[in-house]
């Protein structure tokens, strides 16, 4: 009698990254990117930012290993804030930055599972706003984004060649 092998459903979380979620995450964007240095840079910056509390980076969790990430950006000193305190004032307003999941788990819903944790965290640390950018050309995630609640445009700037489009969204106290 053959048996068929049952296929072990993959379990995923959606959490605040620990160091080792943060090294991990950092050099796979390394890797994916060769030759690339800023992708070095920027691994030093997030870990640093979120080290010092000047930002929050998020993970989206498959059996263990992290395949998915966001930080929230909660101070203007940020790099990709630049100064910029309408997208973050380290009191109110913060931003959401560096959204990404690897290729194969596109489409199935973690972004979004990760967002409602990373918005869920903004409440709680007493945060009433939320910013987001994305360049004009991915209409796609613009698109998401606009499902998402950020809908109030914010403001538009070219960046490394790239306008880049910037909506807020205001998130509310629960209960």
């Amino acid at each position: 009698m053959i048996h068929a092998v049952e296929k072990k459903k993959p379990m995923f979380e959606y959490r605040k990254a620990t160091e080792q979620d943060m090294e991990s995450i950092w050099n796979r964007s390394i890797a994916d990117h060769p030759g690339d240095s800023r992708w070095v840079k920027w691994k030093e910056q997030y870990i640093a930012y979120h080290q010092s509390g000047r930002a929050a980076t998020f993970v989206a969790v498959c059996d263990g290993c992290p395949v998915g990430e966001g930080t929230l950006l909660f101070s203007a000193e940020c790099g990709a804030i630049r100064g910029r305190t309408v997208l973050a004032d380290n009191r109110c307003i913060a931003n959401v930055n560096a959204l990404r999941i690897q290729k194969e788990y596109e489409g199935q819903g973690h972004i979004s599972a990760m967002m409602r944790r990373m918005e869920d965290y903004a409440i709680k640390q007493g945060y009433t706003r939320l910013t987001i950018g994305v360049e004009a050309k991915e209409t796609r995630n613009l698109a998401i984004y606009l499902h998402w609640g950020y809908d109030e445009f914010i403001m538009s700037e070219t960046e490394d060649d790239e306008l880049v489009l910037y909506y807020a969204k205001k998130i509310n106290q629960m209960g």
